[in-house]
């Protein structure tokens, strides 16, 4: 997942960047195909330069080399609302078959089962990022019709479209999951399988969501890491097991 992820990312793209397996994605694309990705953090680092792997957003490690220190306020007006940021990488509880993210609760919101961390900045990087790049495990539970609430904005909802709610980003491009890569179709920003790992079955990947999986006609056949890549990710990058 962090070998796939990272191949999303181009030279060049501004990055805002979460701790995790988004971290090592960065991290990877930096080492190998995208030296001069710039890396913002939540906490205010921007194009942080770590020299080890951040334990958390406000882990010093980021603030070290780094081009600037901004407040939270200046990350998400100047950068995120201002347009300056190409990717946002998301994570949540659920995401659906339009790329809507639930990280608040887990059943009804009055009465939830499970009370989540909630938004932190996810629905505004959701909201205004060029491109956003889901990484999640793939299963019927995480990836639901619908989701039980909307915290991110995908493509589409009972509450309208991107269109129609005036969203300046362009949403979920690539949810990476633990079998394949699932992108919202042109036509109605559907999801779709797009992409598949080695041994895995479509069958397999459409047992895992819990709505009728659409399948692009020209499916792409993901090679597995290389053994350069895989050294980086454990020998370089994460050699103490953080994340791995």
């Amino acid at each position: 997942m962090a070998v796939r992820a990272a191949k999303e990312l181009r030279d060049g793209d501004v990055v805002f960047v979460g701790i995790g397996l988004p971290n090592l994605a960065c991290n990877l694309a930096r080492a190998t195909h995208a030296p001069n990705l710039v890396l913002i953090y939540e906490s205010g680092a921007v194009g942080a330069v770590p020299d080890r792997l951040p334990v958390s957003i406000g882990d010093p490690a980021l603030v070290t080399g780094s081009l600037s220190v901004a407040s939270m306020a200046d990350i998400f007006m100047l950068y995120l609302q201002g347009g300056r940021i190409q990717v946002g990488f998301l994570g949540g509880a659920q995401v659906d078959r339009y790329g809507n993210i639930n990280s608040t609760v887990i059943g009804k919101y009055d009465a939830p089962k499970v009370r989540l961390p909630g938004s932190g900045g996810a629905c505004e990087i959701a909201v205004h990022a060029e491109r956003v790049i889901v990484a999640a495990a793939l299963s019927a539970r995480s990836f639901p019709a619908e989701v039980d609430f909307i915290t991110s904005p995908g493509h589409a909802g009972k509450h309208g479209t991107r269109k129609e709610l005036h969203q300046p980003g362009g949403g979920p491009m690539r949810i990476v999951t633990d079998v394949g890569i699932l992108a919202p179709s042109p036509q109605d920003g559907e999801l779709e399988l797009v992409g598949i790992y080695p041994k895995v079955e479509v069958e397999d990947v459409k047992a895992k969501v819990g709505w009728p999986l659409r399948v692009r006609a020209t499916l792409e056949q993901i090679p597995p890491p290389t053994d350069d890549e895989l050294h980086l990710l454990r020998d370089v990058l994460d050699p103490d097991k953080l994340y791995l």
